[in-house]
């Protein structure tokens, strides 16, 4: 168990991704993602969520991510964001996001 403390120092905000490429240097399948968060600036993510997302229909969607991780070295890319999903048995990803758009940059309670 952790206590509500422990919980209000994950920060976790939205943001809409605006550029999804391949990420061809990671060992799984995955995309190099760039994702604005207004007023706290773009950040650089990779996802494992190749088996049920297109990079084009990425590109405007609104995610949640955890911002307040240390920066992650994978493969010769910084991952400076975690993007939240719910991990099914088959190890795809499903991503959670806003049910109506949100400003970006907006944190989650």
């Amino acid at each position: 168990m952790i206590s509500w403390r422990d919980f209000e120092k994950v920060e976790m905000r939205a943001g809409t991704v605006i550029e999804a490429e391949d990420f061809l240097e990671a060992k799984n399948p995955s995309y190099k993602l760039r994702i604005d968060f207004g007023e706290f600036g773009i950040k650089k993510t990779s996802a494992q969520i190749t088996k049920l997302y297109k990079k084009e229909e990425l590109v405007g969607k609104q995610v949640i991510c955890v911002m307040n991780f240390s920066p992650k070295q994978i493969a010769n890319f910084i991952s400076e964001v975690l993007v939240l999903g719910v991990v099914l048995g088959n190890k795809e990803v499903v991503l959670l996001h806003p049910e109506k758009k949100v400003e970006n940059g907006k944190k989650i309670a």
